[in-house]
């Protein structure tokens, strides 16, 4: 049995004397000094709340003990959305992404990159492209936040205008992600508030903020409330009217019921390639989809990779090749369009199998039967005293409830005693909501699910 000196340093460099020689070739007399930029009032100013050093048995039972602690639903008792859902992945889908040619969750370079991997992600993008109407996509990025930044950069690079107008009925993380990648490069975001009543876009608001120092319009369709923006092609005509870019973010399952963005205008699709045979796991790993249209002009400046088909030396064979890998680490840094370096391609052939099983029939009723389970969710939820539901239409998956005596707090954190997680409060994101939360439902969900849901946010309602 290996035992350990715990009397002795045993973190590399921690000896008080090579810590004092390394203060002093940086001209420091404290280590606290190196954290000066740090404001006051962000520092911890204690010390970090870590147990002294435990035996493998005893760290083995602080973990046994802490996961008994986390509520664990009953399977599709899920009803929590806005960016991640609760949906059904087929078993073919784990059988694929589990063979060892596959099984990565890396994304492998051009050197190693086999052909078999190069084929599947190239079906990816052929695939995000009939879904959007997209010209060309990317063999995807992290996660819909970081597709939405990257396309607000990809819109400034077009243009070179440097102002990004965004819609406030947005996913709030999507738009703290959006500010975040355009803040560092100097671009201005401009959010634009949408009709409190509706749950939509303001378009006259929005027509005012849009002018021809404007890179782009990001709106969300269905957005963060999953109400449908039926100005949408109102939308991308007025980017184009001021020579700017139309993106738009979107939960791909939407694609089922309503026509796909190129046919409204848009220029850049992103969206959350999750719910195309993915788990909710906790909030990740995720895949960004990436697409967009234009010709070479936006070809060269899309982010991420993407794969192309050609034909072997004496054009016998179809091969397959990255065609584009314009990241920093492969160019000049000034002339990079990204800097993103990994992401989950494992996550892109699992879309591919999931979309390759539904196909356009599929597809057409796996919307079918989501817009069947949460209109009979939101209108069952209506049905009870003093709930207002839903609070937007039209609607696809995601809807708000308004909760006129109680709180939608307490409902939240009461809901897991019935085995049941779900009613997101909008209160902190979005002050003028906080009577309200949001729902919603899917596939997964069977009527006895939903009458359960009902049942339960009843008794909440009456016990408030």
């Amino acid at each position: 049995m290996l035992v350990l000196n715990l009397s002795k340093p045993y973190q590399p460099n921690s000896a008080p004397n090579v810590t004092t020689r390394m203060l002093r070739a940086l001209g420091l007399n404290t280590i606290e000094e190196l954290y000066n930029d740090i404001p006051d009032d962000a520092k911890l100013n204690r010390p970090l709340n870590i147990p002294e050093g435990k035996t493998e048995g005893e760290v083995e039972r602080l973990i046994e003990e802490t996961l008994r602690q986390d509520l664990a639903p009953e399977p599709h008792q899920c009803f929590l959305g806005g960016g991640i859902w609760t949906h059904y992945v087929p078993a073919l889908v784990d059988e694929v992404i589990s063979r060892s040619e596959f099984y990565t969750a890396y994304t492998p370079y051009q050197a190693e990159a086999s052909q078999g991997m190069l084929q599947a992600l190239y079906e990816y993008q052929s695939l995000i492209c009939d879904l959007t109407g997209m010209e060309i996509a990317n063999s995807s990025m992290y996660d819909w936040a970081s597709a939405a930044g990257e396309a607000g950069r990809m819109a400034v690079r077009i243009t070179r205008r440097r102002k990004i107008v965004a819609l406030r009925n947005c996913g709030p993380q999507r738009l703290d992600t959006l500010k975040t990648y355009c803040d560092a490069a100097g671009v201005d975001v401009v959010v634009v508030d949408y009709e409190h009543k509706k749950g939509c876009i303001d378009y006259s608001t929005l027509k005012e903020k849009v002018d021809d120092e404007t890179a782009a319009i990001y709106f969300e369709n269905p957005n963060y409330f999953g109400v449908f923006e039926e100005q949408a092609e109102e939308i991308c005509k007025l980017a184009h009217l001021k020579g700017a870019l139309a993106i738009v973010g979107l939960d791909p399952t939407s694609l089922s019921v309503v026509k796909p963005p190129a046919e409204y205008g848009a220029d850049i699709v992103v969206g959350e390639g999750q719910p195309l045979g993915l788990y909710p796991n906790y909030g990740g790993p995720l895949i960004g989809i990436f697409a967009a249209r234009g010709g070479q002009k936006v070809f060269r400046q899309m982010p991420g990779r993407i794969i192309g088909e050609t034909l072997s030396k004496n054009g016998e064979r179809r091969c397959y090749t990255m065609v584009m890998q314009t990241r920093e680490q492969h160019i000049r840094r000034e002339e990079a369009t990204s800097n993103i370096c990994t992401n989950e391609a494992l996550c892109a052939v699992a879309a591919s199998v999931y979309l390759a099983m539904l196909g356009s029939s599929g597809l057409m009723e796996l919307g079918r039967r989501i817009m069947e389970s949460s209109h009979y969710a939101a209108k069952k939820l209506g049905e009870i005293k003093n709930v207002e539901s839903p609070r937007f239409t039209p609607f696809f998956k995601d809807f708000v409830v308004r909760f006129l005596q109680a709180d939608p707090e307490k409902i939240y954190r009461n809901l897991p005693k019935y085995g049941l997680v779900g009613s997101q409060p909008l209160g902190k994101d979005f002050p003028e909501l906080s009577d309200s939360a949001l729902f919603s439902a899917t596939e997964v969900h069977l009527k006895k699910d939903i009458d359960f849901l009902i049942h339960s946010v009843s008794k909440e309602v009456e016990d408030k």
